[in-house]
């Protein structure tokens, strides 16, 4: 078939790749423009807009497919589209020119987590197994018929990055194997059933560890907000990001919040226990370790701010 396939970010890579490898025809890929990275903010193309350039295939960039973007997608005259974490919305008149409408490969089991954190939301709130699904794209968010799911388990310790790195591997799997069964004929949507759950976009604010909390709520919170937008709790008023942590038995009690230094850990108390922290970045440094900072604190014990 000849495709369209819309995708801005890493995560959307693997799939391009797959469909790039396939039998099929990739006339146009649709990304985001060109956005400032790094200290510098240097304009840098997505990651899907570098891996397209090197593919040597055509590329939109646009911010809003609107009627100018619809116009030129109808010229490439595609059977299918297919969307993998553009960041825009997909509306009528252009869902209706593709022959076969348009796929989206989304990073939960649909209708868990509808929405653009599927795969922080599932960890924020412990899930233990989630996956990828491929649907058919409708005006509603996330609402069309499911093509295919496929179920992946969530390790232990794994944070959201790492999490959806796994499963951009195994969806872009799925999604070709979604892609050949509509050029052949055989591809079946159905319903989807349950409850659904939304996954908003997540807000600084999600990422602030709320040491009221249990503590595998804790480290679920810092596991699903990794990367992004990052966990973070304030230490003598300023932001301390916390990359890695675990939970810890053998200490005593401990309020939550409160901080010390025991048996060469950085302890931190929750409300049912305490955690270690492993890695944590201050405000303007880089990535360190835990014992480290402590250390440049030359403190015997603190208190997180609330």
């Amino acid at each position: 078939m000849r495709l369209v396939f819309a995708g801005t970010p890493d995560p959307a890579v693997p799939s391009l790749s797959a469909l790039a490898r396939s039998s099929h025809e990739i006339a146009t890929v649709i990304t985001r423009p060109d956005a400032p990275r790094g200290r510098k903010r240097v304009l840098t193309p997505s990651p899907v807009a570098a891996a397209a350039q090197e593919l040597g295939i055509d590329t939109l960039k646009t911010a809003r497919l609107d009627e100018d973007a619809t116009a030129r997608i109808s010229e490439v005259g595609p059977d299918l589209g297919v969307i993998v974490a553009y960041g825009g919305l997909v509306r009528e008149p252009l869902l209706s020119v593709p022959a076969h409408g348009w796929i989206n490969l989304h990073f939960s089991l649909l209708p868990r987590w509808r929405g653009a954190a599927p795969v922080q939301h599932a960890l924020i709130a412990g899930d233990r197994v989630t996956g990828a699904a491929v649907f058919r794209l409708v005006a509603a968010l996330d609402a069309g018929d499911v093509f295919a799911q496929r179920e992946v388990p969530v390790h232990p310790e794994e944070t959201a990055g790492e999490l959806l790195h796994r499963l951009a591997e195994h969806g872009a799997e799925l999604l070709l194997e979604v892609v050949d069964e509509i050029a052949a004929g055989n591809a079946l949507a159905r319903p989807q059933t349950g409850e659904p759950t939304l996954a908003p976009k997540l807000t600084i604010d999600d990422g602030r560890i709320r040491w009221e909390e249990p503590t595998g709520r804790v480290l679920d919170r810092i596991r699903g907000t990794t990367p992004e937008p990052g966990a973070h709790t304030t230490v003598d008023g300023a932001r301390l990001k916390v990359l890695r942590a675990e939970a810890v038995h053998d200490v005593g009690h401990l309020e939550p919040g409160q901080v010390v230094w025991a048996d060469k850990r950085v302890l931190v108390g929750t409300r049912d226990g305490a955690i270690a922290l492993l890695e944590v970045q201050p405000a303007g440094r880089g990535a360190m370790s835990a014992a480290d900072w402590w250390r440049g604190l030359r403190r015997d014990e603190l208190r997180v701010d609330s």
